[in-house]
Formats: structure tokens, sequence, C-alpha cells
């Protein structure tokens, strides 16, 4: 498969899964999806709870739900998120919390994929930082080993 359209299948299956978005108090739907490095995808959404602390992040759900699976080595991670109303209006990064966490099982230039996206669901616009621009100097794993 050609990286283009692997870029393009992981945002729309994204969009998939912010559709299970369970936010009805921020009413800002998120979606995510990883690329396992054998081709797997696994998503996730943001779920919500009314003890606000306790809700966890569509990157968290996705990743968490990879590794639960035993796969922990990954190519590629998309992000897709906005207002309830509009399914992918906004280029939505990840919280401190996720970048951290995604940290945890990729490298420093380890590819994230931000959409923004119509209301006909057609890609407006992507970017793609590094991990590593979007937490630079971080602390990981390889800090840990001695």
């Amino acid at each position: 498969m050609e990286w283009k359209s692997e870029y393009e299948k992981l945002v729309n299956s994204a969009l998939e899964g912010r559709k299970n978005s369970y936010s009805p108090y921020s009413h800002f739907a998120v979606g995510a999806a990883v690329l396992g490095k054998t081709g797997e995808i696994f998503t996730g959404c943001n779920i919500e709870n009314a003890s606000y602390p306790v809700g966890i992040c569509a990157e968290r759900v996705a990743i968490s739900k990879a590794v639960s699976e035993g796969v922990r080595s990954f190519k590629a991670l998309a992000i897709a998120g906005g207002p309830d109303k509009n399914p992918g209006s906004d280029i939505c990064e990840p919280c401190g919390l996720c970048r951290q966490f995604i940290r945890e099982f990729v490298p420093a230039g380890f590819p994230i994929i931000l959409a923004k996206v119509s209301d006909e669901g057609e890609i407006e616009e992507k970017v793609v930082y590094s991990l590593e621009e979007l937490l630079p100097h971080s602390f990981g794993p390889d800090n840990l080993k001695g």
C-alpha cells in the first residue's frame, strides 16, 4: 500500500472511530487510529465521565486496544476531532497526557497525522508532525535503561 493511501485510510479510520465518541460534557468528539507495523488498524474515541479526570482520550484508547491485542510496534497515528455537529472541523492535536502515552511505544520520529475534514467527509487539510515535534526533549523507556 502506498504511504499516501495509508495516511488517508488511517484518517478515515479515525473518523469512523470518532462516531463512537461519548462526549456529553465537552461536545467535542475525537477519533484516533493507530497503524500497526504489519498493517492492522486499531481505532479509538474519547470517552468522557461525569468525574472529568476519569475520562480517556481517543489516542490512548486506540493504542491501548492495540497493546491489549499484543501489538506494540506502530507505523503512524491519525487523529480527527471537533465539535459534535461537525465531523472533523478542527486540527486536533493530542493533549500532553496522550503525547507522553504515545512516547512509551514509539520513537521520536513517529508520524502523527492531524486532519481537518469537510462536512462531506473529504480531507481538507492534513498536517503530519513527528512525535518529537509535539513532545520535544521527552522522557521515555530509553531513559530508564541502564
